[in-house]
């Protein structure tokens, strides 16, 4: 059965600055969806981001949490339009606090094939990848 949106639930450790974080990505915070424990991101009409307090979080997981600023729980890709939108949203988000990882051997085979990545890590260690895919 076909899904008409994703929402990634991520735990992070201070809900304002997570907010913060992500609106200055250019996302917009949607208010309908936000109290003190959790805060809708939205990233486009398809995809969201409920960043969800840590102890609110525990209520969607029996399992105890990835702590992610040590360990990868995932990586979160987004396919964008161009080379220069995944520049963009990846300096964005270093000038709002993110880390960039270089992984120089992998974007040599990635533009191999055409391909072009970036990788960051939000402010919990949430690991991001923009990319671009030649012909999509």
């Amino acid at each position: 059965m076909p899904s008409t949106m994703i929402f990634l639930n991520l735990p992070v450790a201070d809900l304002e600055r997570s907010k913060a974080f992500y609106e200055r990505l250019g996302w917009k915070i949607d208010q309908e969806f936000t109290d003190d424990a959790a805060a809708c991101v939205v990233i486009d009409d398809n995809i969201s981001v409920m960043l969800l307090s840590q102890n609110f979080f525990h209520n969607f997981a029996q399992r105890p949490r990835a702590i992610t600023t040590a360990t990868v729980g995932a990586v979160y890709a987004l396919a964008l339009g161009s080379m220069h939108a995944v520049d963009t949203l990846v300096s964005a988000a270093v000038a709002a606090g993110a880390v960039e990882e270089l992984h120089p051997d992998r974007r040599l085979q990635e533009m191999a094939i055409g391909m072009y990545g970036r990788t960051f890590l939000d402010p919990d260690g949430h690991q991001w990848e923009a990319f671009w895919m030649r012909g999509q």
